[in-house]
Parts: C-alpha cells; structure tokens; sequence
C-alpha cells in the first residue's frame, strides 16, 4: 500500500553487521536513495574516479523508471532507513551486444547489476547484494569504470571475470565482468 515498504524478500546474515534486508524500493525511498548516490559519488571523488555518475546521475527521474519497473532494490537494518541502493535486471543488456578486447564467456540468459551504491555506513553490503542476486539468477554480469578500483576489486573477490571493454548509451568505455554458477548448465 501507499507509505508503507514493500516487505523484505532477502535477509542475509552479515558477519559484520548482523542481519540487512533487502527489498524492492518504493518511491518513499527516493531521498534515501538520493543521499546515498550524493555519498557514493563523493566516495568514488576522494578514491580517484573523478568522472564516473557526473552530472547527477542516477537522476531521480531514472529511479522512478527502475522502480516503476520493478528492478530497483534497497538494503537496509531491521528498523533503519536504506544503506544502499542497487538494480537488477533480468535480460539482455543492449550495451553488453558488443564488447572489445575480450569476449563473454556465456552466452546463456543473464542478469545485469547496475547503479551498485552504498553510503559507507556498513561493511559487507556488496556482499549481501550478490547473496541476493545470486539466489535469483546463475549468470550475473556487470560493468564500472576504469577509475572505479574499489568496484573492480570487489567484483573480482566475488568470483567475477574480467571479460573485455563495453560501452554505455554515451559512448564512454566501461569494464565489463561476468559471474556464472558452478554448476550453471
């Protein structure tokens, strides 16, 4: 209903942290998930990636899209507001048809995660968000800017594949990484 959110569809137990829940975000979510975008964004400036969701993006009109669509997730404490924010899509992503310097290892129905932001208040986010997705699909795939170390490593510890060079809707290259199950068919 109106105001109030969406019930959790995932707990994950975080070593760290407890217990996060995740859920579908609602439009009550938007300021949250503004800020934590705002705090992302000036994380990836002190780490060195001084380019990577300039000019304000994710805009709040794209957030309103994601939600509409239903791809739009928050995490979050058993009573506290969201910590991060991420999508998750199902389907091929049109950016992904080609790739440069490398090639995917996969060509089987995939998952895309995309807009990944956490506003550093808890360890073991990107962690939760990959339980999750992972309990979803068998082949997750993903891509971050060149200047994005921290998501690069990440990424690569979750047992992702650098796979080549991919570019988005404005033209700017990305790399790009892919995750399939062990016992994926």
């Amino acid at each position: 209903g109106l105001g109030i959110p969406a019930e959790p569809l995932f707990r994950s137990e975080n070593y760290w942290e407890g217990i996060f829940m995740i859920r579908q975000a609602t439009v009550q979510d938007i300021p949250e998930m503004l800020r934590i975008y705002d705090a992302a964004r000036a994380a990836m400036r002190a780490a060195g990636n001084p380019t990577q969701w300039s000019g304000g993006y994710p805009t709040e009109e794209l957030l309103r899209a994601d939600i509409a669509r239903g791809v739009s997730y928050v995490l979050h404490d058993m009573d506290a507001a969201p910590h991060a924010v991420f999508v998750l899509i199902a389907g091929d992503d049109p950016t992904y048809a080609h790739i440069e310097n490398g090639a995917w290892r996969d060509d089987t129905p995939y998952a895309t995660l995309h807009r990944v932001a956490s506003d550093g208040s808890h360890r073991g986010t990107f962690r939760a968000i990959l339980d999750f997705a992972r309990t979803q699909y068998s082949h997750l795939r993903a891509d971050t800017h060149e200047d994005n170390h921290p998501m690069q490593h990440l990424l690569c510890a979750a047992g992702f594949v650098f796979c080549g060079t991919i570019y988005v809707a404005d033209g700017t290259p990305r790399r790009a990484y892919e995750w399939i199950k062990e016992s994926h068919p």
